[in-house]
């Protein structure tokens, strides 16, 4: 049984709140990576769908895509899309394996996946002051910042998933704050706080979190800066049209036998 990280009647709550007053800036900015690598890719894709817990974000970007709400089992029909997109969203999964697997099986063979979401170096300075603070104002520990995927593991959850030509890679993105009040009063409109099936169910003191403001380490211009890493995954259903890496020991020559010809060759050169 997959353990439960994500509370999500508390999730879906932050998000519906969110919604009245967005600030969606991150995810403005993941829409225009996702539209830049799409113009990389020389494809014309005609079934496109969306997984994103924003729909109105999508609507005039892909307005022939099907939009899907982020959930644990997402409204995708096999087979039916040659793209699909999940957009930051798949950081709050309970099962982000089951996330990637349901995204391949609604791709056409030699269709597209792009998923963006947070990864571990997100929020790494919030986490690090709200751990010391509590420590000193309550000597325990307990859930408040979501434990993010690092980008060495999703690589590997892609393979896992089934995609061909798997790629992880990640953009970092440092944003400037008064206080930690105004860095929390963002995360509440992004629909980005704590939702957590472990979280404390009970307010917290107001030391608490004083305590974590003087911990917090400021600029020269007493501002501090919150950081929110964006793990970009791509991979593809698989075709037969697409490259194969060779199998082992089908290579026609050694790589002892390469770096002897370039010593050679330098030698001639004179440049050994």
């Amino acid at each position: 049984m997959t353990p439960t990280l994500t509370d999500r009647t508390a999730l879906d709550r932050n998000r519906t709140r969110a919604r009245r007053a967005p600030e969606l800036f991150l995810h403005e900015e993941a829409a225009l990576e996702i539209e830049e690598r799409l113009a990389e890719v020389n494809r014309r894709f005609t079934a496109p769908a969306v997984v994103s817990p924003f729909p109105d974000l999508w609507r005039d970007r892909l307005p022939d895509a099907r939009i899907v709400p982020d959930a644990d089992r997402l409204a995708l029909e096999p087979e039916a899309h040659d793209l699909v997109i999940h957009a930051l969203a798949m950081h709050w999964a309970n099962d982000p394996v089951g996330q990637l697997v349901q995204c391949r099986r609604a791709l056409r063979p030699d269709g597209l996946f792009l998923g963006l979401l947070f990864g571990g170096r997100t929020l790494s300075e919030l986490r690090i002051a709200l751990a010391e603070a509590e420590a000193a104002v309550s000597d325990g520990l307990s859930p408040r910042v979501l434990p993010m995927a690092e980008i060495r593991d999703l690589g590997g959850l892609l393979q896992r998933a089934g995609f061909a030509l798997p790629v992880a890679d990640s953009l970092l993105r440092e944003v400037c704050y008064r206080d930690t009040l105004h860095l929390m009063r963002d995360l509440r409109a992004m629909g980005e706080t704590n939702a957590l099936d472990a979280r404390l169910r009970r307010p917290s003191r107001r030391a608490l979190f004083a305590e974590a403001e003087a911990r917090y380490p400021r600029r020269a211009d007493d501002r501090i800066v919150a950081s929110f890493e964006i793990i970009c995954l791509t991979g593809w259903a698989p075709h037969d049209s697409q490259q194969k890496p060779l199998r082992p020991g089908s290579a026609a020559h050694s790589l002892a036998d390469a770096l002897e010809a370039a010593r050679k060759d330098a030698i001639r050169t004179g440049d050994g």
